[in-house]
Protein backbone atom coordinates (compact mmCIF):
# COMPACT_ATOMS: atom_id res chain seq x y z
CA UNK A 1 0.00 0.00 0.00
CA UNK A 2 2.73 2.33 0.70
CA UNK A 3 4.74 1.71 -2.17
CA UNK A 4 2.55 2.23 -4.34
CA UNK A 5 1.41 5.42 -2.61
CA UNK A 6 5.36 6.58 -3.26
CA UNK A 7 5.12 4.99 -6.97
CA UNK A 8 2.04 7.07 -7.97
CA UNK A 9 3.88 10.55 -7.16
CA UNK A 10 7.47 9.05 -9.36
CA UNK A 11 6.06 11.20 -12.63
CA UNK A 12 9.13 12.13 -14.62
CA UNK A 13 9.08 15.98 -13.52
CA UNK A 14 9.04 14.61 -10.00
CA UNK A 15 11.66 12.27 -10.20
CA UNK A 16 13.89 15.36 -12.06
CA UNK A 17 13.11 17.98 -9.25
CA UNK A 18 14.22 14.96 -6.69
CA UNK A 19 17.35 14.11 -8.35
CA UNK A 20 18.38 17.54 -8.71
CA UNK A 21 17.53 18.39 -5.03
CA UNK A 22 19.20 15.34 -3.64
CA UNK A 23 22.24 15.84 -5.79
CA UNK A 24 22.41 19.30 -4.07
CA UNK A 25 22.24 17.96 -0.97
CA UNK A 26 25.50 16.18 -1.57
CA UNK A 27 27.07 18.99 -4.37
CA UNK A 28 27.06 22.54 -1.94
CA UNK A 29 28.40 21.11 1.19
CA UNK A 30 30.77 19.31 -0.48
CA UNK A 31 32.31 22.47 -2.37
CA UNK A 32 31.81 23.87 1.00
CA UNK A 33 33.70 21.86 3.74
CA UNK A 34 36.30 19.83 0.70
CA UNK A 35 37.45 22.80 -1.84
CA UNK A 36 39.82 25.59 -0.86
CA UNK A 37 38.39 29.31 0.04
CA UNK A 38 40.58 30.26 -3.05
CA UNK A 39 39.59 28.11 -5.26
CA UNK A 40 36.54 29.34 -7.77
CA UNK A 41 34.40 26.24 -6.89
CA UNK A 42 34.87 26.72 -3.37
CA UNK A 43 30.81 28.14 -2.11
CA UNK A 44 31.54 29.90 0.82
CA UNK A 45 29.61 29.31 4.38
CA UNK A 46 27.65 32.63 4.33
CA UNK A 47 26.30 31.62 0.31
CA UNK A 48 25.80 27.80 1.53
CA UNK A 49 23.76 29.69 4.65
CA UNK A 50 22.09 31.49 2.42
CA UNK A 51 20.79 29.24 0.10
CA UNK A 52 19.37 26.83 2.81
CA UNK A 53 17.15 29.21 3.97
CA UNK A 54 15.86 29.57 -0.11
CA UNK A 55 14.91 26.23 0.33
CA UNK A 56 13.01 26.36 3.31
CA UNK A 57 11.06 29.90 1.76
CA UNK A 58 10.52 26.73 -1.16
CA UNK A 59 8.98 24.04 1.10
CA UNK A 60 6.47 26.91 2.63
CA UNK A 61 5.76 27.57 -0.67
CA UNK A 62 5.07 23.99 -2.09
CA UNK A 63 2.96 23.61 1.38
CA UNK A 64 0.90 26.59 0.05
CA UNK A 65 0.52 24.91 -2.87
CA UNK A 66 -1.22 21.90 -1.89
CA UNK A 67 -3.95 24.07 -0.15
CA UNK A 68 -4.14 26.65 -2.22
CA UNK A 69 -3.21 25.17 -5.71
CA UNK A 70 -5.04 22.16 -5.16
CA UNK A 71 -7.91 22.57 -3.05
CA UNK A 72 -8.96 26.27 -3.51
CA UNK A 73 -8.06 27.28 -0.44
CA UNK A 74 -5.99 30.95 -0.13
CA UNK A 75 -4.74 31.30 2.66
CA UNK A 76 -2.85 34.35 3.90
CA UNK A 77 -2.04 32.98 7.31
CA UNK A 78 0.81 30.03 6.39
CA UNK A 79 3.52 32.75 7.92
CA UNK A 80 2.06 31.70 11.43
CA UNK A 81 2.76 28.21 10.67
CA UNK A 82 6.04 28.65 10.05
CA UNK A 83 7.04 30.94 12.55
CA UNK A 84 6.05 28.62 15.23
CA UNK A 85 7.38 25.88 13.78
CA UNK A 86 10.46 28.18 14.37
CA UNK A 87 9.77 29.13 17.60
CA UNK A 88 9.70 24.96 18.63
CA UNK A 89 13.43 24.88 17.63
CA UNK A 90 14.59 28.37 19.10
CA UNK A 91 13.03 26.82 22.05
CA UNK A 92 15.23 23.47 21.62
CA UNK A 93 18.26 26.02 20.58
CA UNK A 94 17.56 28.43 23.60
CA UNK A 95 17.46 25.30 26.11
CA UNK A 96 20.50 23.97 24.86
CA UNK A 97 22.59 27.18 25.73
CA UNK A 98 22.05 26.35 29.42
CA UNK A 99 24.93 28.08 31.75
CA UNK A 100 26.85 29.70 28.57
CA UNK A 101 23.98 32.32 29.18
CA UNK A 102 24.94 35.96 29.63
CA UNK A 103 23.00 35.46 33.02
CA UNK A 104 24.64 32.24 33.42
CA UNK A 105 21.41 30.69 34.64
CA UNK A 106 21.53 26.99 33.87
CA UNK A 107 17.66 26.26 33.38
CA UNK A 108 16.49 29.85 32.72
CA UNK A 109 17.07 31.66 29.39
CA UNK A 110 18.33 35.26 29.74
CA UNK A 111 15.49 37.13 28.62
CA UNK A 112 13.86 35.48 31.35
CA UNK A 113 16.33 36.08 34.04
CA UNK A 114 16.64 39.34 32.53
CA UNK A 115 12.51 40.06 33.08
CA UNK A 116 12.61 38.47 36.94
CA UNK A 117 10.82 35.35 35.50
CA UNK A 118 11.51 32.83 38.79
CA UNK A 119 10.72 29.35 37.18
CA UNK A 120 10.36 28.10 33.47
CA UNK A 121 7.11 28.59 31.93
CA UNK A 122 5.27 25.04 31.28
CA UNK A 123 5.27 25.15 27.55
CA UNK A 124 9.18 25.11 28.46
CA UNK A 125 9.47 21.87 29.93
CA UNK A 126 10.51 19.25 27.78
CA UNK A 127 12.32 21.49 25.50
CA UNK A 128 15.66 20.54 26.17
CA UNK A 129 14.96 16.76 24.33
CA UNK A 130 15.35 17.20 20.68
CA UNK A 131 12.48 14.50 19.32
CA UNK A 132 9.76 16.32 21.70
CA UNK A 133 11.08 19.58 20.50
CA UNK A 134 10.77 18.23 16.99
CA UNK A 135 7.36 16.83 17.70
CA UNK A 136 6.49 20.06 18.80
CA UNK A 137 7.34 21.25 15.48
CA UNK A 138 4.47 19.24 14.02
CA UNK A 139 2.30 19.29 16.51
CA UNK A 140 1.68 23.19 17.55
CA UNK A 141 1.43 24.14 13.48
CA UNK A 142 -0.76 20.73 13.02
CA UNK A 143 -3.23 21.71 16.50
CA UNK A 144 -3.93 25.25 15.46
CA UNK A 145 -4.71 24.43 11.62
CA UNK A 146 -6.98 21.83 13.25
CA UNK A 147 -8.82 23.97 15.74
CA UNK A 148 -8.82 27.12 13.15
CA UNK A 149 -10.25 24.40 10.13
CA UNK A 150 -12.44 22.77 12.06
CA UNK A 151 -15.02 26.03 12.92
CA UNK A 152 -13.90 27.66 9.66
CA UNK A 153 -14.47 24.80 7.03
CA UNK A 154 -17.63 23.51 9.60
CA UNK A 155 -18.91 27.49 8.96
CA UNK A 156 -18.61 27.14 5.13
CA UNK A 157 -16.41 30.25 5.19
CA UNK A 158 -14.53 30.28 1.62
CA UNK A 159 -13.18 32.69 -0.67
CA UNK A 160 -12.17 35.86 0.03
CA UNK A 161 -14.04 35.77 3.99
CA UNK A 162 -11.11 32.60 4.18
CA UNK A 163 -8.39 33.94 3.64
CA UNK A 164 -9.00 37.32 5.67
CA UNK A 165 -9.50 35.12 8.66
CA UNK A 166 -6.43 33.51 8.47
CA UNK A 167 -4.54 37.02 8.19
CA UNK A 168 -6.59 38.00 10.77
CA UNK A 169 -5.26 35.05 12.93
CA UNK A 170 -1.94 35.73 12.00
CA UNK A 171 -1.84 39.45 12.83
CA UNK A 172 -2.68 38.30 16.63
CA UNK A 173 -0.36 35.85 16.69
CA UNK A 174 1.96 38.75 16.07
CA UNK A 175 0.71 41.58 18.62
CA UNK A 176 0.66 38.16 21.29
CA UNK A 177 4.11 37.17 20.93
CA UNK A 178 5.23 40.66 20.69
CA UNK A 179 4.00 40.55 24.67
CA UNK A 180 7.03 40.20 27.07
CA UNK A 181 4.56 38.29 29.50
CA UNK A 182 4.35 35.53 26.79
CA UNK A 183 7.66 33.73 27.75
CA UNK A 184 8.91 33.96 24.21
CA UNK A 185 11.42 36.73 23.97
CA UNK A 186 8.84 39.42 23.38
CA UNK A 187 9.86 41.78 20.47
CA UNK A 188 13.75 40.70 20.61
CA UNK A 189 12.86 37.12 20.04
CA UNK A 190 15.09 33.77 20.37
CA UNK A 191 18.70 34.32 19.66
CA UNK A 192 22.35 33.66 20.17
CA UNK A 193 22.25 30.36 20.18
CA UNK A 194 25.20 27.60 20.94
CA UNK A 195 24.79 23.74 19.45
CA UNK A 196 22.34 21.64 18.29
CA UNK A 197 22.76 18.13 19.20
CA UNK A 198 25.95 18.66 20.40
CA UNK A 199 27.43 20.26 17.84
CA UNK A 200 28.20 24.31 17.47
CA UNK A 201 25.46 25.85 15.01
CA UNK A 202 27.91 27.99 14.32
CA UNK A 203 30.04 25.41 12.49
CA UNK A 204 31.01 24.72 8.90
CA UNK A 205 30.26 21.06 9.24
CA UNK A 206 26.75 21.56 11.11
CA UNK A 207 25.72 24.40 8.29
CA UNK A 208 26.74 21.91 5.65
CA UNK A 209 24.24 19.23 7.52
CA UNK A 210 21.56 21.56 8.27
CA UNK A 211 21.50 22.75 4.48
CA UNK A 212 21.78 19.10 3.30
CA UNK A 213 18.66 17.88 5.61
CA UNK A 214 16.59 21.37 3.80
CA UNK A 215 17.52 19.99 0.27
CA UNK A 216 16.53 16.32 1.37
CA UNK A 217 13.44 17.25 3.79
CA UNK A 218 12.51 19.27 0.42
CA UNK A 219 12.65 16.60 -1.73
CA UNK A 220 10.84 14.18 0.66
CA UNK A 221 7.59 16.81 1.16
CA UNK A 222 7.61 16.99 -2.46
CA UNK A 223 7.57 13.50 -2.99
CA UNK A 224 4.85 13.55 -0.30
CA UNK A 225 2.71 16.02 -1.62
CA UNK A 226 2.92 14.42 -5.04
CA UNK A 227 1.65 11.36 -4.04
CA UNK A 228 -1.13 12.71 -2.33
CA UNK A 229 -1.97 14.74 -5.64
CA UNK A 230 -1.77 12.26 -7.83
CA UNK A 231 -4.11 9.81 -5.95
CA UNK A 232 -8.10 9.44 -6.08
CA UNK A 233 -7.55 11.74 -2.98
CA UNK A 234 -6.18 14.50 -5.50
CA UNK A 235 -8.68 14.34 -7.82
CA UNK A 236 -11.53 14.83 -5.05
CA UNK A 237 -9.10 17.53 -3.59
CA UNK A 238 -9.36 19.02 -7.51
CA UNK A 239 -12.91 18.74 -7.67
CA UNK A 240 -13.44 20.63 -4.47
CA UNK A 241 -11.18 23.45 -6.11
CA UNK A 242 -13.18 23.63 -9.00
CA UNK A 243 -16.72 22.56 -7.92
CA UNK A 244 -17.12 22.28 -4.40
CA UNK A 245 -21.22 22.05 -4.22
CA UNK A 246 -20.83 19.51 -6.37
CA UNK A 247 -18.44 17.44 -4.92
CA UNK A 248 -20.22 17.74 -1.81
CA UNK A 249 -23.61 16.41 -3.50
CA UNK A 250 -21.44 13.42 -4.46
CA UNK A 251 -21.84 12.98 -0.87
CA UNK A 252 -18.64 13.64 0.10
CA UNK A 253 -17.55 15.24 3.40
CA UNK A 254 -16.07 18.46 1.96
CA UNK A 255 -15.16 20.18 5.34
CA UNK A 256 -13.03 17.04 6.10
CA UNK A 257 -11.16 16.74 3.01
CA UNK A 258 -10.41 20.61 3.53
CA UNK A 259 -9.61 19.79 7.21
CA UNK A 260 -6.79 17.33 5.93
CA UNK A 261 -5.44 18.99 3.69
CA UNK A 262 -4.85 22.41 5.86
CA UNK A 263 -2.99 19.84 9.07
CA UNK A 264 -1.00 18.49 6.76
CA UNK A 265 -0.15 22.18 4.68
CA UNK A 266 0.36 23.69 8.08
CA UNK A 267 3.04 21.00 9.29
CA UNK A 268 4.82 21.32 6.29
CA UNK A 269 5.04 24.74 6.96
CA UNK A 270 6.47 24.08 10.33
CA UNK A 271 9.21 21.82 9.26
CA UNK A 272 10.53 24.65 7.06
CA UNK A 273 10.12 26.91 9.71
CA UNK A 274 12.48 24.64 12.12
CA UNK A 275 14.76 24.48 9.20
CA UNK A 276 14.96 27.67 9.14
CA UNK A 277 15.86 29.07 12.47
CA UNK A 278 19.22 27.68 12.88
CA UNK A 279 20.22 28.96 9.79
CA UNK A 280 19.19 31.85 10.24
CA UNK A 281 19.84 32.32 13.92
CA UNK A 282 17.21 33.99 14.86
CA UNK A 283 13.32 33.58 15.13
CA UNK A 284 11.01 36.82 16.44
CA UNK A 285 7.47 37.75 16.35
CA UNK A 286 8.41 39.75 12.40
CA UNK A 287 7.71 36.25 11.17
CA UNK A 288 4.14 36.51 11.85
CA UNK A 289 3.76 39.79 9.79
CA UNK A 290 0.95 39.35 7.36
CA UNK A 291 3.05 40.77 4.55
CA UNK A 292 5.58 37.42 4.68
CA UNK A 293 2.24 35.16 4.14
CA UNK A 294 1.48 37.65 1.35
CA UNK A 295 5.24 36.97 -0.01
CA UNK A 296 4.77 33.41 -0.18
CA UNK A 297 1.20 33.83 -2.75
CA UNK A 298 3.75 36.05 -4.86
CA UNK A 299 6.38 33.21 -4.54
CA UNK A 300 3.44 30.82 -5.53
CA UNK A 301 1.97 32.78 -8.21
CA UNK A 302 5.19 33.99 -10.02
CA UNK A 303 5.83 29.69 -9.99
CA UNK A 304 2.59 28.59 -10.57
CA UNK A 305 0.25 27.41 -8.73
CA UNK A 306 -1.23 23.53 -8.76
CA UNK A 307 2.31 22.55 -10.28
CA UNK A 308 4.12 21.59 -7.08
CA UNK A 309 7.44 22.29 -8.49
CA UNK A 310 6.38 26.06 -9.45
CA UNK A 311 6.27 27.30 -6.11
CA UNK A 312 9.89 26.15 -5.37
CA UNK A 313 11.38 27.51 -8.19
CA UNK A 314 8.89 30.56 -7.58
CA UNK A 315 10.17 31.05 -4.03
CA UNK A 316 14.17 30.45 -4.92
CA UNK A 317 13.64 33.01 -7.89
CA UNK A 318 11.98 35.86 -6.00
CA UNK A 319 13.86 35.60 -2.74
CA UNK A 320 17.27 35.49 -5.37
CA UNK A 321 16.09 38.70 -6.68
CA UNK A 322 15.32 40.28 -3.32
CA UNK A 323 18.57 39.40 -2.15
CA UNK A 324 20.01 41.62 -4.80
CA UNK A 325 17.57 44.35 -5.30
CA UNK A 326 17.32 45.22 -1.17
CA UNK A 327 21.00 45.43 -1.25
CA UNK A 328 21.57 47.53 -5.28
CA UNK A 329 18.51 49.23 -4.89
CA UNK A 330 16.80 48.97 -1.40
CA UNK A 331 14.01 51.93 -1.88
CA UNK A 332 12.44 49.46 -5.26
CA UNK A 333 12.12 46.52 -4.12
CA UNK A 334 9.16 47.22 -2.97
CA UNK A 335 7.76 48.09 -6.05
CA UNK A 336 9.79 45.83 -7.78
CA UNK A 337 8.04 42.92 -5.61
CA UNK A 338 4.63 44.40 -6.43
CA UNK A 339 5.04 44.87 -10.07
CA UNK A 340 6.13 40.95 -10.32
CA UNK A 341 2.62 40.23 -8.75
CA UNK A 342 0.63 42.16 -11.17
CA UNK A 343 3.01 41.06 -13.95
CA UNK A 344 2.66 37.42 -13.69
CA UNK A 345 -1.22 38.08 -12.84
CA UNK A 346 -1.80 39.93 -16.01
CA UNK A 347 0.60 38.41 -18.46
CA UNK A 348 1.11 34.84 -16.80
CA UNK A 349 -1.43 34.12 -15.00
CA UNK A 350 -0.26 30.21 -14.54
CA UNK A 351 3.15 31.23 -13.37
CA UNK A 352 6.46 30.07 -15.06
CA UNK A 353 5.72 26.70 -14.58
CA UNK A 354 2.23 26.60 -15.66
CA UNK A 355 2.76 28.56 -18.89
CA UNK A 356 5.69 26.75 -19.75
CA UNK A 357 3.43 23.56 -19.61
CA UNK A 358 0.55 25.05 -21.34
CA UNK A 359 3.06 26.03 -24.00
CA UNK A 360 4.05 22.36 -24.11
CA UNK A 361 0.51 20.68 -23.92
CA UNK A 362 -0.72 23.36 -27.47
CA UNK A 363 2.63 22.77 -29.66
CA UNK A 364 2.02 18.68 -28.72
CA UNK A 365 -1.64 19.01 -29.62
CA UNK A 366 -0.45 21.02 -32.71
CA UNK A 367 2.02 18.03 -33.97
CA UNK A 368 -0.41 15.42 -33.14
CA UNK A 369 -3.17 17.15 -35.42
CA UNK A 370 -0.51 17.62 -37.65
CA UNK A 371 0.21 14.01 -37.79
CA UNK A 372 -3.33 13.44 -38.08
CA UNK A 373 -3.78 15.30 -41.28
CA UNK A 374 -0.62 13.51 -42.98
CA UNK A 375 -2.23 10.53 -42.04
CA UNK A 376 -4.83 11.02 -43.67
CA UNK A 377 -3.61 12.18 -46.90
CA UNK A 378 -1.53 9.19 -46.84
CA UNK A 379 -4.32 7.11 -46.72
CA UNK A 380 -6.53 9.13 -49.71
CA UNK A 381 -6.84 6.84 -53.08
CA UNK A 382 -4.97 8.57 -55.49
CA UNK A 383 -7.14 9.27 -58.85
CA UNK A 384 -6.22 7.18 -62.01
CA UNK A 385 -4.70 9.01 -64.78
CA UNK A 386 -6.58 8.96 -68.21
CA UNK A 387 -4.79 7.40 -71.17
CA UNK A 388 -4.59 9.92 -73.53
CA UNK A 389 -6.14 8.42 -77.47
Amino acid sequence: MITGFILRALEGKIIIAIAILLGIAVLVPALNLLTSPDSFFHIPTYAMALMGKYLCYALLALALDLVWGYCGILSLGHGAFFALGGYAMGMYLMRQIGSRGVYGNPLLPDFMVFLNWKELPWFWHGMNYFPFAMLMVLVVPGLLAFVFGWFAFRSRVNGVYLSIITQAMTYALLLAFFRNDMGFGGNNGLTDYKEILGFNVQADGTRAVLFALSAIMLSLCLLFASAITRSKFGKVLVGVRDAESRVRFLGYRVENIKLFTFVVSAMMAGIAGALFVPQVGIINPGEFAPANSIEVVVWTAVGGRGTLIGPIIGAILVNVGKSYFTGAFPELWLFALGGLFIGVTLFMPKGIVGSVQAYLARRKDFRQAADRDAAANDTKPQATPVAAE
